[in-house]
């Protein structure tokens, strides 16, 4: 056991661990005399016996008085050692460190203080402690005695000026000290973390920039801080790495993306700001080699285009364009299978431009990519087809421009009839709601008698036979009503001396079936009055319904609008058109007399000339042909039998409907 009154004179010994600080401090005084002298002479047995006398009076549970003179004693050793302090630092230290722990708020200030002293002495050979004195300061910049914290303060710059000075300070050493703190809230811990990072960055031999990846993560958690001190003083470190990686010839993007894309989706503004800036950044530098990280990087830029922060969706915009510009040119280690995947997704997004680039994408990779995209045409064809039912008409517009592209091909021009079909049979509402929008677009990015051809032709094999009438009669709808089918119609008034247009009016015509008046407007459209009153004579009580008759009203409507021009001039020649007049009056006396629909159609009867529109002019030999030069070119007889044959399975559906139970028990 070491006796320290052996060492020192007791005089000294009571000042040393006496309760004024005047009195400890004469005692450092001296004992930093004595020390100096014994290394003068060389005895460092003695000074070594006075170190350990010291650490037994800084222990745990000894008078405070006691640790506070201890420590102001070891104060005095070093500085008495002089530029051999080194010979006994770490044993000095230890018990020094161990004061920082001290529950009496005075012994932690003392022990600040006593390091301090130490370090202006020993300076760079204080680095080979550094890990502890560094996990020191960063639990003292969180002392709640803000006297200690001050100490703790000094202490640090003073350790700042040191490794910054240092050849011997090792960053990778460092990092890990750094990194295990960085997810610490206390707004000291964290101003202490700032502050550390900032200085080492700032000297030209220490690499923080090659480290950052390690640290990034933490300083966008500071950005998002209560404090706005810790959140302006993150940002300033963040904006200074920033300006670094302008000019840094490689990094870490693997690490660096999977950070910012982390915190692209941060619910806190600023930090969803500035990690969309740094990306841009990243996108701008890596070019090619941000490729592998498409997807992550553009499941993040499409939600923040629509973002509530205006300089957010300015940010996102760029970077958009920035992919999309580098995907143009790059083709080599792109995942098709993943943007497409992310692009998809984002069909759902609540906003509409976020959906609209979403669309964009998908588009754009068709053009650029058709053959990979139509391989994975299986993950995506419903979210496309369920998009058709967006509130928004330009991303309606959209989705159909880009199910035109993929219709290019046949095979997938008639899945998507087929598709589209089974849309508006589970939605009907899409059908009355965007129906006309949808068919129309399709017939303008496609061939117009194409797509009219292919659903007619699946129509016609529809089980649903109540779909396949509403269907059709949309369609008709569209056809005789929509601008944009203008060469259509006319292609259909030429049928009966036009070879394209006959064929093009057979194709319909078995579809047309399932809605009697359908048929009997593309009769009319198609100038095959004959055949068209043939069909009004076959109509039946069956037949002539609530739904006939409001669809019957439709038609009348249609008859006085400029498609039907030419049956209004025809009736100016009844002689020649003795079969259309048959037809307007075989709709007259199937409409109640008491409906507008009824009056409106009288009184354009009563506008063809008196003496060629009576009773006996119309019942000319039923042999003659009133459907100039048609008769000879086109057998009806098998287009009535289909007429019949299709009226039929609808009034066994309809009876069915009434009577399910005793028409099963017949069957």
């Amino acid at each position: 056991m070491v006796d320290i009154v052996s060492v020192i004179p007791s005089s000294v010994y009571r000042n040393l661990f006496d309760k004024l600080y005047e009195k400890r401090k004469i005692a450092a005084l001296e004992i930093e005399a004595l020390v100096r002298q014994l290394a003068g002479i060389g005895d460092y047995e003695r000074v070594a016996t006075l170190i350990k006398a010291l650490a037994k009076e800084m222990v745990p549970g000894s008078p405070s008085n006691h640790r506070k003179g201890g420590l102001i004693g070891a104060s005095g050793i070093m500085v008495g050692m002089g530029t051999d302090a080194s010979r006994f630092l770490g044993k000095i230290l230890e018990p020094v460190f161990s004061c920082f722990s001290d529950p009496d708020s005075t012994v932690r200030y003392y022990a600040c203080e006593t390091l301090y002293n130490i370090a202006k002495v020993v300076r760079g050979d204080l680095i080979a402690f550094f890990t502890q004195i560094f996990d020191l300061l960063c639990k003292l910049s969180a002392d709640p005695d803000s006297n200690v914290q001050s100490a703790a303060h000094l202490l640090n710059s003073l350790v700042k000026d040191i490794v910054t000075e240092s050849d011997n300070f090792s960053v990778e050493e460092f990092i890990p000290l750094l990194t295990e703190r960085m997810d610490v809230f206390n707004p000291f811990v964290r101003q202490f973390l700032i502050g550390w990072i900032t200085v080492l960055d700032s000297v030209p031999d220490i690499d923080m920039l090659g480290f950052l990846p390690d640290f990034l993560d933490g300083l966008f958690d500071m950005l998002s801080d209560p404090l706005p001190e810790i959140r302006q003083q993150a940002d300033s470190a963040l904006s200074e790495f920033l300006e670094e990686i302008k000019n840094l010839p490689s990094l870490d993007y693997d690490r660096m993306a999977e950070i910012l894309v982390r915190r692209a989706v941060s619910l806190h503004d600023f930090t969803r700001q500035t990690s969309i800036t740094w990306m841009n950044e990243l996108v701008k530098l890596g070019g090619h080699l941000v490729v592998p990280y498409y997807a992550n990087i553009l499941g993040v830029i499409l939600p923040c285009i629509s973002d509530k922060e205006q300089e957010i969706r300015a940010v996102a915009h760029e970077i958009n364009e920035e992919l999309q510009s580098i995907i143009a040119e790059q083709s080599d280690g792109i995942n098709i299978g993943e943007i497409l995947f992310i692009a998809t997704r984002q069909l759902s997004n609540e906003w509409e431009a976020t959906r609209i680039e979403a669309l964009l994408w998908i588009r754009n990779l068709l053009t650029r990519y058709r053959s990979e995209v139509v391989a994975l045409l299986d993950d995506i064809f419903d979210a496309l087809l369920r998009a058709l039912s967006d509130p928004s008409d330009k991303v309606v517009l959209l989705v159909l421009d880009v199910h035109a592209r993929i219709a290019v091909d046949a095979l997938l021009f008639h899945q998507l009839a087929v598709s589209l079909l089974q849309k508006f049979r589970i939605d009907q509402s899409l059908l009355h709601k965007r129906g006309a929008l949808i068919i129309c677009q399709l017939c303008v990015s496609l061939d117009a008698e194409r797509v009219y051809r292919d659903l007619a032709r699946i129509l016609e094999r529809e089980p649903d036979l109540d779909f396949a009438s509403i269907m059709v009669q949309a369609l008709n709808m569209i056809l005789l009503t929509s601008s944009e089918l203008y060469e259509l119609r006319a292609l259909l008034k030429q049928s009966l001396v036009d070879t394209a247009g006959r064929d093009f009016f057979i194709s319909l015509y078995s579809s047309w079936c399932h809605s009697s008046t359908a048929l009997l407007s593309l009769c009319l459209l198609a100038q095959a009055y004959q055949h068209a009153s043939c069909v009004i004579w076959l109509l039946v009580e069956e037949d002539i319904n609530a739904k006939f008759l409001v669809q019957l009203d439709k038609l009348i409507c249609l008859l006085e609008t400029p498609v039907f021009s030419h049956i209004r001039l025809q009736l100016l020649e009844p002689s020649k058109y003795m079969c259309l007049l048959k037809v307007l009056y075989g709709l007259l006396m199937l409409l109640p007399q008491q409906s507008a629909a009824f009056r409106t159609l009288r009184t354009r009867l009563k506008t063809v000339p008196s003496s060629l529109s009576s009773v006996e002019q119309l019942n000319m030999s039923s042999d003659k042909n009133y459907d100039v030069g048609i008769v000879n070119e086109r057998n009806f007889d098998p287009m009535i039998q289909k007429f019949e044959h299709i009226r039929n399975q609808h009034k066994i559906r309809y009876k069915l409907k009434l009577h399910p139970v005793s028409s099963e028990s017949s069957t």
